[in-house]
């Protein structure tokens, strides 16, 4: 997603409805978003502040990912096939940012009186394939984690079926963990308690500086990224407005939930309920049977904490795109085109759920965490990334 190319996920111009002014159409869109919002909100009231508080900012959440089209496919797409650096470099400022955050929070070990933990997972062979698995899939779903939420709450038709196979995917590969598990893999290795909290965070920000400087050398002469904020393009600065707003509503959800921002959970969770509704029997599934899992199976949709924010992204989404006037659903799909959003859904869900998370709760919080798994995660998706680059002409999908 560069200064000239708008992400995959950004609804195209042509979705505007007749020019600036809303439709009757939008403004009943804008309407239903706002009401739907609130649905969630005072569903989720109902098991006390800290439920309604986390579907509110998966309801920010949704709104500035859609108004400021940040997104992550894209963004390695137009760096590996066109050299821009735009996104790429605001999602530094974002790592940058979220890290000197959540440090303090982190190191603390609680707020208010409520225990936090960062994104953390083992080191080892499943994260590494599922995160390439992952790469490959959301060039060919033409959406991340995030994304497949946004753009589908933003009223794409295809990104309705991407989610879908997403889901579907996340609960077969849940039915396989065990096998995943006897892969080699080593224990969590978190900079900020072998270094230190300081000693971890200049380590990691010199990271995103060094990485930040490669890019600039290797990035194309008209990306002006270099020039400072006030000579970027409007389209850039909406990047980096986002990738700071993200960063501030990541804190924020540590805070309240506990945990960093996490996204594909809810869609093993979800695809479980589907299989269970259709006759499925989780107890010969040994993922299911901890104690986590069966509860979560158990309650209701709205008592998960990844569900209810996963909800509120869409709900956000459609608010922010019924705001712009560009809510307008067209269901103009070739075979081909079904084939790869049916595809890459399921390969991101697979490689999400064996790579403890996607790029959200793998690599955003995984590194904001300083948690290796997330630099892991990233340094796999890429080749990833590179080879569904290079499969989506065969679905009929430009680069």
């Amino acid at each position: 997603m560069g200064s000239s190319r708008a992400s995959s996920a950004t609804p195209p111009a042509n979705e505007v409805i007749d020019g600036a002014l809303p439709t009757r159409r939008q403004v009943i869109a804008l309407a239903t978003a706002v009401a739907l919002a609130g649905m969630l909100l005072t569903a989720t009231a109902v098991d006390g502040w800290r439920m309604a508080t986390l579907s509110g900012l998966g309801i920010l959440l949704g709104l500035t990912l859609y108004l400021t089209a940040f997104g992550f496919t894209a963004a390695y797409r137009n760096l590996l096939v066109h050299g821009e650096t735009a996104a790429i470099r605001a999602q530094l400022i974002m790592l940058a940012t979220a890290t000197l955050m959540f440090a303090p929070v982190l190191a603390a070990g609680s707020v208010f009186g409520r225990e936090v933990a960062g994104a953390l997972a083992p080191l080892g062979v499943p994260v590494a394939i599922g995160a390439f698995m992952f790469g490959a899939g959301m060039q060919l779903a033409g959406g991340c984690g995030s994304g497949t939420l946004y753009t589908a709450g933003g009223g794409n038709p295809r990104m309705i079926v991407v989610l879908v196979a997403f889901c579907a995917g996340s609960f077969w590969a849940s039915l396989h963990m065990g096998w995943w598990a006897r892969l080699p893999s080593w224990d969590e290795v978190v900079l900020g308690e072998r270094l230190g909290w300081p000693s971890a965070v200049l380590l990691q920000l010199g990271i995103l500086a060094l990485i930040w400087v490669l890019l600039g050398r290797g990035s194309r002469a008209a990306d002006s990224n270099a020039g400072g904020i006030l000579r970027l393009e409007k389209r850039d600065r909406l990047l980096l407005i986002g990738g700071l707003t993200l960063a501030v509503l990541n804190l924020l959800v540590l805070v309240v939930a506990g945990h960093p921002w996490t996204i594909t959970w809810a869609f093993a969770l979800w695809g479980a309920k589907a299989a269970q509704a259709a006759g499925w029997d989780p107890s010969g599934a040994p993922f299911w049977n901890g104690g986590f899992q069966q509860q979560a199976l158990a309650g209701g949709v709205l008592q998960d904490v990844t569900s209810v924010m996963d909800i509120g992204i869409m709900l956000g989404a459609f608010a922010g795109a019924a705001s712009l006037g560009r809510f307008a659903p067209r269901l103009d799909l070739s075979l081909r085109m079904l084939a790869a959003a049916v595809i890459g859904g399921l390969a991101m869900g697979y490689g999400a759920r064996i790579a403890y998370g996607c790029n959200i709760g793998a690599f955003f919080s995984g590194v904001a965490s300083t948690s290796l798994h997330g630099w892991l995660w990233i340094a796999a998706a890429l080749p990833g990334t590179w080879l569904g680059v290079r499969l989506r002409p065969w679905f009929g999908m430009k680069n």
